[in-house]
This record gives structure tokens, sequence and C-alpha cells, in this order.
């Protein structure tokens, strides 16, 4: 059957790493200009993700509540960037400190690159995880039932129940129109798959182009990560009410 490239920014990749439980690091490189941040590296392996999310949201409601990508950037502040030698034990052990009363910027005062990782991940993770509500059903009127939630309220792109390939190809050479990098990565889906909003933002890019074909360009509502979901469906690319400057929920369905 006929497939479509769909091409995704790398933080869709981060995503797909924790839903689809994939044990991967995630490398980007860095690089800063001034104060401002242009390219990190980002190791955190797999299972220190799901430990900080782990320890996240079983805080939720309790007395002292954990912040998962502020317990990654300690980690990465203590480490200097580098996760080889992580074990679930330095995040048990962060995680006890807290509890005790200590606070974060108590245990990092000293830590000269905490603000810098904390900048960085946040960047990355950030509204990834937090309050949400889902629908569980209908009432006796017909009206639907809503129920407040907390976990990981980002989406897979490609719908569920719908399968695809996964070509990782992110820093790849491009040659065709310039020469560059390659800057995501491509789900090989097949045609008419339902394409999902990974977070919810607001749509920048709505059209054609000779390097993405029909693609959808939307930036998270705290403006730090950008997703691209290019090479859509010819002839009805996307959902027919976007236009540029439409509001997208997390989980929408937008092609």
């Amino acid at each position: 059957m006929k497939k479509t490239t769909l091409v995704i920014l790398t933080i869709i990749f981060v995503f797909i790493i924790i839903a689809s439980l994939i044990s991967k690091d995630v490398v980007i490189t860095s690089s800063t200009q001034g104060d401002f941040i242009k390219w990190v590296d980002f190791t955190v392996p797999y299972e220190a993700l799901v430990k900080a999310y782990t320890l996240d949201k079983e805080s939720y409601g309790k007395e002292v509540k954990l912040n998962w990508v502020e317990m990654l950037s300690y980690l990465a502040a203590k480490n200097g960037g580098n996760f080889k030698n992580y074990k679930n034990s330095q995040l048990d052990a962060l995680a006890k400190e807290l509890r005790s009363g200590k606070t974060m910027e108590e245990l990092t005062k000293d830590l000269k690159y905490y603000p810098y990782y904390l900048e960085a991940y946040t960047a990355i993770l950030g509204n990834f995880v937090g309050e949400y509500e889902i629908q569980v059903g209908v009432d006796e009127n017909g009206e639907k039932i809503w129920e407040k939630r907390y976990g990981l309220k980002v989406f897979s792109p490609i719908a569920k129940n719908f399968p695809y390939h996964h070509y990782d190809d992110f820093g790849n050479s491009r040659t065709f129109g310039f020469k560059r990098r390659h800057l995501g990565n491509d789900l090989m889906g097949q045609v008419g798959t339902p394409i999902v909003a990974v977070e919810g933002g607001v749509v920048e890019a709505l059209g054609w182009n000779k390097y993405g074909g029909w693609r959808i360009g939307i930036r998270s509502f705290d403006k730090k990560r950008y997703y691209y979901y290019a090479h859509l469906r010819q002839n009805f690319p996307y959902h027919k009410s976007l236009q540029v400057g439409s509001i997208v929920k997390s989980g929408d369905v937008i092609g």
C-alpha cells in the first residue's frame, strides 16, 4: 500500500521514546549564543525519563510535589550531562531529600549549571506532564462527563491502532534545494492515517511548499517547541477548520 512520510521534529521522537517503551538515548549537541541557548545535549536515557516521570506523578496531591524536569536537570548539573553511570537510586535519593524538607534551591545552590539545564530541559519537556481532563462517558442527559487527571498529557502523532514504521534519520544530510541536516525523524504511515497534535498550540504554518509538501506547523503555547507535520495527504491534507492562527489541543486530529 502506498505510504506517506510524516516528518516531525525531534521533540516528537522524545515523546515516542516515553510512550512506546523504546530504550534509547536522545542526542543533541550543545551550543549557546550570548544568553540564548541555541542547541543542547539531551542524552537522558529512557530509564531516567520513566523514573523521574513516575516520581512526579506519584507525588501529585501529596505534601511534597516533585517535578520531573527539575530532578533530571539536577542530575545533569551533577554529572555534566553525562548519564552513562545513571542509576534509578540517584533519583530515589534526590526524592528522599526533597521529601525530608530540603528545597531544590538549597540542593542546587552550588551547582553552577543547574539553571542552564533547567532552561534547556524545560524547553524540551515542558508541559508534557500536568493536569488534564478526559471524557469518561456521558450522563443520563447525554452530557459528556469529564474527569480531571494528572500525568503525561502529550500524544503520539500517529492515531491509535494505525501501523507505521520509524526511520531514524535525524541529522542525516539533505541536498534537495540546499544542503542541510535533516532536523526530524520520519514516520512512515499508510495513506489516510489520522495525524494527531502531539501538544496543544497555535498553527503558524499551513499549506504546501516544495520541501515539506502539504504541511502544518504548530508552536506550543509557551513558544518553546515547534512541531512540523509534513508530507500530508494530497487533496485532503489537514482538518478543514484549520487556518493560520487556529488553536489546537493536545490529541486533536489535525490531518
